[in-house]
């Protein structure tokens, strides 16, 4: 029992854990029996063979507890390498899957979102083919509408064309009719002078002012009531504020509270207004040198513009100069028919196109044709056209550049015709006419037919500008150049000295 006690003891110390219990040792032989002496040299003998052979056993033991434990570890690392193998095989395997079910899900997503977008574009193409489809029909409709309207607008003015021109055709008529008339009453009657022809047709202006005069100064004195009546009436005879205000002082100065008749007031109206005309009574100087000399005449619709050409020409035919007119006035059919009738009157060849043809192209090719023809005078006319309308203006100084390409000194005169009947009107007329195109001097006609004769008084204090003929009627005869005293008596109503 001590034996296996103390192999128990060392098991434990070094082989730690729990061991199969070694066999009992085996009980040592019996020897025979000896001596004492004999028996002690032999006992430690025994005792330290016994210990070297525990403790080869007891190494041994250990030894193989020691095997025992390393596979034991070994088992146990095996199957923990086993299972870390496993669990990493099983992590790699899920990763793996992961991997590939966000792989198939983001081939899934990207197949989704070109599909989307394919489809996406697809509605933008068939989008964008509606929107030009509807803007193709819708140009369509568009051109369709403008070609109408152009058609509608073109038929109209064609009508409106027809219509003016059947309307100027019987006023024109009507005109020439009316023109004869007078002209066979005139060619009845004894023929006058021109100063008989002014006064006649400077009556209704006079009898105005001449009534006026006489019924303020008839038995009564003079005072400032009486004077700014004056004033009053000479204003509404067109005669212009300044002016009128200047004859008014020259009546009142040193007559106050005196009886003045009213011939004598006639006469300081009389010369008050010769004063301020005889400045702007110049005639119309052809300059010989200019070869031709390039008269344009300009002027609004009505102011007599075509027949005062007529006249000039035969004037000018009168005093032994070659003329050329220019139909210029192309707006017109009647005026261009017109302008050729003077010229058969005056014996004077004349440039026409067609009616709507380009003004400034005609007015070039008529001064070439009188320079090449060496024409003396060539006579512009020009389409009547308001004097506010700036498109128009604008046509007008086209012709004078276009003139002006072959002579830039021309037009040598631009003279502008007035109607006296549209009274305080011709002021402006002569301010943007003046701007446009130039104006050197004025001719006033139909001075017959109103009595607002005095408006060319009020001019020329304004403008300054020579007045170079006036005209008191139809006839070829009824245009003289101006004379400042024949005007002035006439329009006071006093005879001729």
């Amino acid at each position: 029992m001590a034996e296996e006690k103390k192999v128990g003891f060392f098991r434990r110390l070094f082989g730690g854990g729990k061991t199969t219990p070694a066999a009992p040792l085996p009980e040592p032989a019996s020897a025979p029996s000896a001596d004492p002496a004999d028996v002690a040299v032999e006992t430690p003998l025994i005792r330290d063979e016994t210990t070297e052979r525990i403790a080869a056993e007891i190494a041994e033991a250990k030894r193989q507890a020691e095997e025992a434990n390393r596979l034991a570890a070994e088992e146990v690392e095996k199957t923990r390498l086993a299972a870390e193998a496993t669990a990493r095989a099983e992590a790699e395997k899920a990763e793996a899957a992961r991997r590939e079910a966000e792989q198939a899900a983001r081939a899934r997503a990207e197949r989704e979102a070109a599909e989307e977008r394919t489809r996406i574009e697809a509605e933008h193409r068939a989008e964008e083919t509606r929107l030009a489809d509807e803007k193709a029909r819708a140009e369509e409709l568009a051109e369709e509408q403008r070609r109408e309207a152009a058609r509608i607008a073109e038929e109209r003015r064609v009508a409106d064309e027809r219509q003016r021109a059947e309307e100027q055709r019987i006023a024109d008529e009507r005109a020439q009719t009316e023109r004869a008339a007078a002209a066979a009453a005139l060619a009845a009657q004894p023929k006058q002078s021109w100063w008989q022809k002014l006064k006649s047709g400077l009556a209704r202006t006079a009898g105005g002012v001449t009534e006026g005069i006489t019924s303020l100064f008839t038995k009564r004195k003079l005072d400032d009531a009486t004077l700014e009546e004056l004033e009053d009436l000479l204003i509404q005879a067109d005669l212009g504020v300044d002016v009128a205000a200047r004859i008014s002082a020259a009546v009142g100065k040193g007559r106050y509270d005196k009886e003045i008749a009213p011939d004598e007031v006639k006469a300081i109206l009389a010369d008050e207004v010769s004063k301020v005309l005889k400045p702007v009574a110049l005639p119309l100087v052809v300059d010989a040198s200019r070869k031709p000399f390039v008269l344009l005449m300009i002027g609004v619709n009505g102011s007599g513009k075509t027949t005062t050409i007529g006249k000039l020409a035969s004037k000018f035919r009168a005093e032994g100069r070659s003329v050329m007119l220019a139909a210029g006035d192309t707006f017109r059919a009647a005026a261009i028919e017109q302008l050729k009738v003077w010229g058969q009157r005056t014996g004077t060849p004349v440039i026409a196109r067609d009616q709507g043809g380009d003004a400034a192209g005609l007015a070039f090719d008529a001064l070439r044709a009188a320079r090449e023809q060496n024409v003396d005078v060539l006579l512009i006319d020009t389409a009547g056209r308001l004097q506010n309308r700036t498109e128009l203006m604008a046509e007008l100084e086209k012709v004078i550049r276009v003139i002006r390409k072959q002579d830039e000194t021309a037009p040598h005169a631009t003279l502008l015709v007035l109607d006296a009947t549209v009274g305080q009107n011709a002021l402006s007329q002569v301010e943007i006419f003046g701007k446009s195109a130039g104006v050197t001097g004025l001719v006033m006609t139909k001075l017959d037919g109103t009595a607002r004769g005095g408006i060319l008084v009020a001019l020329a204090e304004k403008f300054r500008l020579p007045i170079h003929f006036i005209g008191v009627g139809e006839g070829i005869d009824d245009l003289e150049p101006f004379e400042a005293s024949d005007f002035a008596r006439a329009i006071a109503g006093l005879d001729k000295p």
